[in-house]
Parts: C-alpha cells; structure tokens; sequence
C-alpha cells in the first residue's frame, strides 16, 4: 500500500492528463542490487504488472513494460563514465543498504542510482513520480544529467518529481516509512478486511488524549492514514478530541480499517481479472517493451554518436 499510496497514485494523476506521455516500469534490473531469489524475481515481476493494472493503470494511454526488456542496463554503463565512485559511496540510501547487506556490497547495488538515472533519462523524462524518499537519486540524475550535457553535448532534461500527496506512508510500527522488508509496517494491497483490521490493531498508540497532538510516532502515523482515506475534515475531528474528551482508538481503527478496504476492494476484484487472464498480460508487456524500446533506441543512438561510438 505504501507504493501504491506513494507512486501509483501518482502514476494514474499524471495518466489522466493530457499534456503528458507516460511511461511506467517494472524495476527488475533493481531487484538484483540486493540478493534476490530467481525464481522469486521471475514471478514478482508479473505480480508487480498486475499490481499496476489493477489500480488503474491504462496500457492505452500508458505505455506498460519491463525495465530488463528496454536498453537501461546499456545507458546506464554510459552514464557511470561521468560519476565518481566517490559520490556513489556517499549516499545515505547506499550506506543504509550496506548496513541491512553487509554481504551484499556489489557494484550493482553501488549503481543503483546510475541505473535509475538511465531509466529516467533514456525516454528523457522531466517528471517522476515517486515518493520523497528518492529525491537524493532523482539529485544524481539531475547531475548527470547536466554532466553529459556539458561534456558530450547531450540534450538531457533535469528530471524533478512529481510529488502526490501520499508522497511519504509512513510504517504502522510508528517508526519510518511503510516497506514490505519490515514485518509489521505494512499492509498489502490484497488484504482483506480482517487482515486490514489486524495490522492496524498492531499500530502502537497513546492514552488517546493530551494537550498537544502528536506529530511523530504511532498516533501521527494513524492519524497520517486517517487524512489519505477519509480526509482532512474526518482527521481534524480527531485531532480536537485528542485534545478534548480523548480518542477510542478501537473505533477509529476500525473505521480506518472499513474505508481502507473500501478503497482496496476493487483494486482486488479487478487484479483476479487479470490473474484469471495471464496472457493479457504478456500482451500489454510485449506491446509495451516495443514502444520503450522504440524510444530508448533512439537515445541511445544519440548518446552513442555524442560520446564517439558511431
């Protein structure tokens, strides 16, 4: 729920208009940047596709694919030729994940941000839709961008992010964001009521009342989720009796729980379509492969002219 919160949200916004052409990726390439198990990857790739489908996405305004079946990995090599190792080392996302993998400390997962700055980069793309968190990689797309401008004479937009306002789902457990790599933080878009009402039952709270209302923790993180599914007005009541005659959460989690479901119910009914219909899906995928690759070709025959290769 926190991707779909924090960038699908933001993918179908952007779809709808229409001043924008709108390409939309299953980061595989990026799986492998920590270990993976193959046969994991070979099938979160479909999940992810008929995740994207189901909330709305459309491969008729949308152009739908795999981030391995276009050209990324290929610009990306050329991009590194302008980043210092350096600067790589320094990013806090790159340390943080060091920590979590200290066995996994590869050169993939060292380019990870050179790899997302190809895969903007490569249909030229001046806004991204992804959550607050990948501003410091969207920072090094915007170098290099600038840096094979300057030095090859390239023609690359600095990408900025199309913020939504689900832009930061902050974890049930109170303490940063919302990630399936943390037990307990989460809830999945295919989970049923109870199962919503369980997690939420897990999300640590106060004695519901106090002179000031919380702006971190378990209580602001509720109240976080209260605003993105039932909205500001239902939110501000809330925060009055927290300051009043106190909060029962038991029943906000349960109304929580009630219009979260309500949101993801037909997410859910529309993904078994696609699940009971795989090759639809394979469809979408390999029409959406052309089209990216139609468009990363050309980039790339550019870069290579620019940089001596043609």
């Amino acid at each position: 729920m926190g991707n779909y919160l924090g960038a699908v949200k933001g993918f179908l916004e952007l779809e709808k208009s229409e001043e924008y052409e709108t390409f939309y990726m299953v980061a595989d390439l990026h799986t492998i940047t920590t270990p993976f198990k193959v046969e994991e990857l070979r099938k979160n790739r479909k999940e992810v596709v008929m995740d994207y489908l189901a909330a709305g996405l459309d491969p008729q305004k949308s152009v739908i694919f795999e981030q391995s079946d276009s050209l990324h990995a290929e610009l990306a090599f050329y991009l590194s030729s302008v980043v210092s190792i350096a600067r790589m080392q320094h990013l806090p996302t790159y340390k943080d994940k060091v920590k979590q993998y200290p066995d996994g400390n590869t050169m993939a997962l060292l380019n990870y941000p050179v790899l997302m700055a190809a895969d903007i980069l490569i249909y030229k793309a001046g806004l991204v839709p992804v959550g607050i968190d990948q501003e410091p990689h969207l920072e090094v797309a915007r170098e290099i961008a600038r840096k094979m401008n300057e030095k090859y004479g390239t023609d690359f937009p600095e990408p900025k992010r199309f913020a939504t306002k689900g832009e930061y789902v902050p974890s049930l457990s109170g303490e940063g964001k919302m990630s399936k790599s943390v037990e307990g933080s989460f809830i999945n878009l295919t989970d049923d009521f109870v199962t919503i009402k369980k997690r939420l039952a897990g999300a640590p709270t106060d004695s519901g009342k106090g002179d000031k209302v919380p702006t971190e923790g378990g209580v602001a993180n509720l109240l976080k989720f209260v605003e993105l599914f039932e909205g500001g007005d239902k939110r501000k009541k809330y925060e009055l009796m927290y300051l009043g005659g106190g909060i029962k959460y038991g029943e906000l989690k349960n109304e929580l729980a009630e219009a979260i479901y309500k949101e993801l119910k037909p997410i859910q009914e529309k993904r078994k379509y696609f699940e009971d219909h795989p090759d639809e899906v394979d469809e979408i995928l390999k029409d959406g492969a052309e089209k990216a690759r139609k468009v990363a070709a050309k980039t790339i025959k550019e870069v290579r002219e620019k940089m001596g290769f043609i």
